[in-house]
This record gives C-alpha cells, sequence and structure tokens, in this order.
C-alpha cells in the first residue's frame, strides 16, 4: 500500500482535487491517502470541504490579514516539513497553479518525494499573466514526476520544456468530475438556494465574475462601466454578480453597479449555488480559469475578461471568446450574444475540451501503474 499526501488551500483547488481525495480513499487496496489544507484562503476553502464531507487530517490554517506571497510561501513550506516526515509520503499530489501548490512542490522536494501534478501544462508563456500562477505552474512543472495534463495541448507545452514525455498523461480535467457529481446533485435533489431567489427568472442571466490581481484598478472600472452600459441598453436582461470580497474588486462595483434595477450584486457564493446558478445562467462574463473549464458543459458562451488565457482549446473550439478588460469590446460581444440566436447557439453547443468527468479515475489507473514500475519512489 502506498501513501498519498494530497495538499491544496483555496477553493479552486478543493473544487478540483475532493473529488480525487474521494476516489483515492475508494482504493483501499492500493492506497492510503492524507489530505492537508493549507487554508490560503479559509472560509471559501471550508465550504467546498462541507460538500464532499471531507475532514483533512491536517490544517496549516496559515491564513492572516493583508498576507502577502513572502508570507504563504514560507508557512506552507514550513508547515508540512513536519508533516511530510511524519506520514512517511511515498507522493505528495497537487493541484494548479497556487502558491500553495508551488511551495508544496517544494517541500516534497526538499524531502525527496515524489510529487504529482494535477492540471499540469497550462501555460500563457508570459510571467506575469496570471501572476503569480503563471511562475507557479512552471516552477511546480520543474519539480513534478507525475504530470496529469487536461489536454492535449497542456501536453504539448509540457515537452516544449523538455518534460519527460514517458511523464505526461492527459487525463482531463477533475473540475468536470466535480462539475457533473454537483450539478446531477442539485437537479436531482431539486436543491433551493435562498440567496439566488432575489432573481428575476423570467430574465435572461448574464452571470459576472471577476477577481484577478492584473485587471484592479482601471480594469475593473472598465468591466463595471460595461455591464452597466449593457444592463441599461437590455432592461428585458438581468446581471448577476456574486462580487468577490477583495476591496479592490468590490468598491468598483458598488459603486458603479450598486444603483441598476437589473443588476444583482451578491454576496460570494458557496459552490452549490453558485453551479445552481451558471446552469441556469445564459451567458457567462469571467476572468475565472475554472469556469473557463465549466461553463462549456453546461452549453453556456463564456466571455474571458483577460488579455491572455492558458486555457486556449476552448477559444479553438468556439465556446469562448477573449474580450479583455476594453469596456466597448465587453459590451459589443455580449449584445452579439443577446441579439444573434444563430451566434448564441454556435457557442453554446462545442464539445468541452476539458474532459468527460472521468479524470479521476485515469490518474487513479497511473498512480497504480506508476508504482508498479517504481518500487523506490522517494
Amino acid at each position: 500500500m502506498k501513501n498519498i499526501l494530497i495538499v491544496f488551500g483555496t477553493r479552486p483547488e478543493a473544487i478540483k482535487l475532493c473529488p480525487l481525495v474521494i476516489a483515492i480513499r475508494n482504493r483501499k487496496d492500493a492506497f492510503k491517502v492524507v489530505t492537508c489544507v493549507t487554508a490560503q484562503h479559509r472560509e471559501m476553502l471550508d465550504q467546498v470541504l462541507e460538500i464532499f464531507n471531507i475532514i483533512p487530517e491536517y490544517d496549516l490554517n496559515i491564513m492572516s490579514k493583508d498576507q502577502t506571497l513572502f508570507d504563504i510561501t514560507g508557512k506552507v513550506i514550513n508547515g508540512l516539513q513536519k508533516i511530510i516526515h511524519n506520514e512517511t509520503t511515498d507522493m505528495v499530489i497537487v493541484q494548479g497553479d497556487t502558491t500553495t501548490t508551488f511551495a508544496t512542490a517544494l517541500a516534497a522536494y526538499y524531502k525527496r518525494i515524489s510529487i504529482g501534478h494535477v492540471e499540469a501544462g497550462l501555460r500563457t508563456w508570459d510571467k506575469y499573466s496570471p501572476y503569480p500562477e503563471e511562475m507557479n505552474r512552471k516552477l511546480t512543472s520543474a519539480l513534478a514526476d507525475l504530470h496529469f495534463a487536461p489536454t492535449a495541448q497542456s501536453r504539448e507545452n509540457l515537452l516544449k520544456e523538455a518534460v519527460p514525455d514517458e511523464n505526461i498523461y492527459i487525463t482531463g480535467n477533475t473540475v468536470i468530475d466535480a462539475l457533473l457529481t454537483v450539478r446531477d446533485k442539485i437537479r436531482s435533489e431539486n436543491k433551493h438556494f435562498k440567496m439566488l431567489d432575489c432573481i428575476d427568472r423570467r430574465k435572461r442571466t448574464i452571470l459576472v465574475t471577476g477577481h484577478r490581481r492584473e485587471s484592479f484598478g482601471q480594469g475593473f472600472i472598465n468591466l463595471c462601466n460595461a455591464l452597466k452600459d449593457i444592463a441599461l441598453n437590455n432592461p428585458d436582461i438581468e446581471v448577476v454578480y456574486p462580487v468577490h470580497l477583495n476591496p479592490s474588486v468590490k468598491k468598483p462595483v458598488y459603486s458603479i453597479l450598486s444603483e441598476l434595477n437589473n443588476v444583482k450584486l451578491l454576496e460570494p457564493l458557496d459552490y452549490e449555488p453558485f453551479i445552481a446558478l451558471l446552469d441556469s445562467s445564459y451567458i457567462v462574463i469571467t476572468d475565472s480559469g475554472g469556469i473557463q473549464e465549466e461553463a462549456p458543459s453546461l452549453g453556456k458562451p463564456v466571455l474571458v475578461t483577460r488579455e491572455k488565457t492558458e486555457r486556449p482549446e476552448a477559444l479553438m473550439t468556439g465556446g469562448v471568446k477573449l474580450v479583455g478588460t476594453s469596456r466597448e469590446k465587453i459590451v459589443t460581444e455580449t449584445q452579439r450574444l443577446l441579439d444573434n440566436p444563430e451566434l448564441y447557439k454556435t457557442m453554446s453547443i462545442v464539445q468541452n475540451p476539458y474532459g468527460d468527468g472521468h479524470a479521476c479515475e485515469r490518474i487513479i489507473n497511473i498512480l497504480i501503474d506508476y508504482f508498479k514500475s517504481n518500487t523506490t519512489c522517494r
């Protein structure tokens, strides 16, 4: 039996790793799995743990007010040192591109522990866009032993960086495993979420999210003014915006949009009500990486308020379009989708390039084969 330590610290990581934790735990014949959360984000992380009924064996609880990247990196490395040693770990698994991900991979490397990287190979080739995620994932790739790439393009990115082909596996993205599980549960149980009662279901809903550092300042002002234009020009639609708690986001959103009747500004949503809202929306405007992956599975056209994306596959299928933070472009492209049923249909029926809901199963099979062929993994 092999000992697997799975480490994560933010809500997006939890969403993508909780299904894998459950799947590995179900293979008691092959693995013992231990989970550690860093709590880089506290409340939003805990919401996801509750949904998937996961109680971590370790909680570093590092989140502090006004924490910096320096704080996160140092606390994660120091906190994991004893845990990795005590658990006689055979492999550490991390996901994506957070500072928790990179710091965990570095700690595992210092202890000569094998590293598995879920959602490996995403690239924009610009180290400051997104910041610090692009370098977090590149540095994690330099340390990892197994690379679970969600798509063929991700695999090609890794090959360009001289990662050995035999260490790269195309698995799909575990976010689709999580999405379909939670979506089906909401539908089958006909779950009701009181915080969504304010939404006028007779109108087409535009779901908006935004949190990226590179858009702070004028970028968010442009986005908010674009949303104001869209709302005023289309009284028959409703803009629904769960607003991130960061003051750099919250301040421009509320100052520009709070007085509009057909704009609903919500508190940040737990994962289940967010998926219910996504499932019922008409168009999505976002700078989120995860939503670019999720929305195509639900048939939702996505306009991405970023200049670059590390997820070009959805651009190539036509279900996602980059609009940046130009007020004019956001308004124009949204209006086209509202006014042109054929364009809307074209963007909403694409096949999701990020997976079929079986990524966790593929990763487990890869791990079993890896440990069979590597009798010593430390």
